[in-house]
Formats: C-alpha cells, structure tokens, sequence
C-alpha cells in the first residue's frame, strides 16, 4: 500500500487512516447490503460484539499483540457466533431477533470479562486492547492496510463469482431450494461474509460502531437503486465515501475517527431518505402536494362544466356552492386554469374556452374509462399482470384494451338498459 499512501497528498498518518477507512467502507458497504436486504441488520451488531472476546482469547494464548493474530481470534470468534446463532434459530422455537439477542449479550458480556481480567494481571503488552472495543483508527499501520485489502478483495471476488446463486437465495428461498441449492449454506456463507466485514472494521471503529458501517452504506444505496448488481458497488462507493469523509474531518478536528465516520453516514443517509428521487421524503411530499393541486384543479374543470351545461355560466361563488368546495380552493384552481388559457371570462361569469372544453371533456374520459375497468377489467385478456394507473389508465393499458373497455362498458349499460324496458312492459 506504500504506492497508494505516496499518491496521496496528505502526511503519512492521515493516508494510512483514510486508506484503512476506505477498505473498511468498500468491504462494508458491500457486503452490509446481504444482512439488510435480509433484515438481518442486527446480526453484523451480534457478530461484531461477538468479535471482543476472541480477541481477548487470542491475547491471553499468545501473550502478544500482534495484530494480525488478534483478527484470527476475532474471526473465529465471529464465526463461532454466527453459527451459534444460526443453530438456535433452526434448532429450537426461539425466534431469530432472540437469538441475536443471546449471542450478542452473551459474547459481548464475556469480552467485558475478558478484557477486565488482563487488565487486572498488570501485563504492559495488554496496553491498547481496549482499542478494539471503541475502534482507533490513528493506531493503523502500513501492514493492516495489506491485511485489510486482502480481506477484502477475497470476499469481494467471493460475492462476484457466487453472485446468482447468493442473488436467487436472497429473494426467494423457496425457488433457490427447488432448483436445488444449498440454501442452508448460502445463508451461513452471506453471515460468514459479515463476519469478514467485522474483522476489517474492528481497529478502525471497534465492536459497539461496527454495525454503523455495515447497515449505512447499504441503507443509502438502497435509497437509490432497486437492482442488486448495482446496489452492492454503490453501497461499496458510499461507504468508501463515508469512511474517507470521516477519517478526513476527525483528523482536522482532532477527535475519534470511528464516531465521526458513523455521523458523516448518518448525515448521507438522512439526505438520501429526504432527496433521493423517487423515493425521499420530501421528493414524494411535492409530488404528493403536485397530485392534490392537479386533483382539484380537475376537480374544479369538471365542476364548471357541468354547471355551464345546467344553465347560465356561473360566478366564482356560485360555482363554490355548487361544487361544494371551500371558496378558496375554488378560487386556486379557476387562477390555475385562468394560466393555462382555459378559461373567459364576461364580467364576474366564468366561461370555458376551446381548450378548456377539451381537458374537460378529456377529464370526463378517464373518469369513465377507470369506472369501467372498476367494473369489466376482470373481463380483459391482459398480456401480462400489471398494476393500472388511475391518472392515465389508456396508457398503462394501451389503446386496444381501453377500446375494449369502453366496449363492455356500452354492452353493459345498454344491457341495464334494456333490462329496465322490459320491467316497464310487464
């Protein structure tokens, strides 16, 4: 990595760290969108607090710090709670959140134990084990970042050459059974591949914060895109951006690095929940507000055409008592129309120009198109299973199907119609 932290332009320190939390977010962010998608995004929080005690384990059999056997111990840690976790689950009646519950409380409350215990035998090589706890992201050196780019590059290769299969069991289980995959195994490979995210992790941001990585990148992403061949480098490319974002600003400020980078993801996904096209909070609030303002400026549309047809053209308030609307919504949507040109005017009386009697006329037709396909579209040979849009059902069904539906909709009224002669003979 010596290459990559010369191309850098920062002091050596602050590239070792911002390289380390860009492995971190990459490998994180990938592999964080299984359990997500899952909803298993407590199982990264298990496996990471599962993590403390290996370590502790690995100290206290070797006597030394090293940290590349640390991470081992880590790892079969994590491993271990993972299948414990799994084993409860399948094996007895308690529920999966349950046990996610007892592996991490109990793990985690051995690791305390653990950690306690050296402290206490006065080892001056014990000194800094604490960092695995809250993560010290300033302690990294050249040889953990290899350490780290192995990882992940293997469990990155890993995911893409078992890509389909891992993608066939994550969204129907059932089919992947059928079709004869090893569906046990492949939800224990996606929790090992968490277990490999969490050993990454643990220097830079500890045990307590190590799910914040594992379920922000990947909740952000999700935000975004619907494909899984997209989501997973997105989620990679937004952790990357997090954890150097982060590492970047706790280095000027002088302040933790694992918290800073667990805010700055907290701070994307807050704006991707708010803005994300489609789908943010407040891009569905003004499309939400854009319908209601189109509903009743359609709404009102009708009204005046109607009312023009049942006698002399109206006033704004009598269109109002009408309509049954409250004045000032009235007066809104005859403003809305008034700018889009469909509307004269002859005194205080509201006429409808050409154009005005069109989108009319074209409001009217919709309304009775989605009433028949209310009544007939169970009679209607779709070829495919699709969900009709209200708002424009002769473009979501296309001209021959709208055409047909009007066509049962004529059969059936004149139907009633007949219907009602007979009874007036007898």
């Amino acid at each position: 990595m010596g290459w990559l932290i010369d191309l850098l332009p920062l002091n050596y320190s602050d590239a070792v760290v911002a390289i380390g939390a860009a492995l971190l977010g990459i490998a994180a962010g990938a592999l964080g969108v299984f359990a997500v998608l899952r909803q298993r995004s407590l199982v990264g929080d298990a496996l990471a607090h599962a993590a403390l005690p290996g370590v502790c384990v690995a100290f206290l059999a070797t006597g030394a710090k090293d940290a590349t056997t640390l991470l081992v111990g880590a790892a079969l840690a994590g491993l271990v709670g993972a299948l414990l976790m799994v084993g409860i689950e399948r094996t007895s009646r308690v529920r999966p959140d349950a046990a996610i519950g007892v592996v991490l409380s109990s793990f985690f409350s051995l690791g305390i134990v653990l950690l306690t215990h050296i402290a206490s035998t006065n080892d001056a090589n014990q000194a800094g084990l604490d960092t695995y706890l809250f993560g010290q992201a300033a302690g990294l050196l050249e040889r953990d970042l290899d350490v780290m780019a192995v990882l992940a590059v293997v469990a990155l290769a890993v995911v893409a050459l078992a890509f389909r299969p891992l993608k066939t069991t994550l969204f129907d289980p059932a089919f992947a059974g059928a079709v004869g995959l090893p569906v046990r195994l492949l939800e224990i490979f996606m929790t090992m591949l968490l277990v490999v995210a969490v050993v990454i992790g643990l220097r830079t941001v500890g045990a307590i914060l190590m799910v914040a990585m594992l379920v922000v990148p990947a909740v952000a992403a999700r935000q975004l895109c619907n494909r899984l061949s997209l989501l997973i480098p997105l989620a990679a490319l937004i952790g990357a951006a997090v954890g150097v974002a982060g590492a970047l600003i706790a280095a000027r400020a002088e302040v933790p690095t694992g918290p800073v980078i667990v805010l700055v993801g907290f701070a994307v996904v807050l704006a991707t929940v708010l803005l994300a096209p489609g789908r943010g909070v407040l891009w569905r609030g003004r499309k939400l507000a854009r319908d209601r303002r189109r509903a009743l400026v359609e709404g009102v549309l009708v009204d005046l055409e109607t009312t023009i047809h049942a006698g002399p053209p109206p006033t704004p308030r009598e269109l109002a008592l009408a309509s049954g609307r409250p004045r000032r919504q009235v007066a809104r949507a005859l403003s809305a129309l008034d700018r889009a040109g469909m509307l004269a005017r002859d005194g205080e009386r509201i006429h409808l120009t050409e154009s005005g009697a069109a989108a009319a006329h074209a409001v009217l037709e919709r309304r009775d198109l989605w009433s028949a396909w209310l009544e007939h579209g169970w009679k209607l040979r779709l070829p495919d299973a699709r969900e009709p849009d209200p708002t424009d059902l002769r473009a979501s069904l296309g001209d021959d199907c709208a055409d047909e539906l009007r066509r049962l909709a004529l059969a059936g009224d004149g139907g009633g119609a007949a219907g009602d002669a007979g009874q007036g003979a007898r």
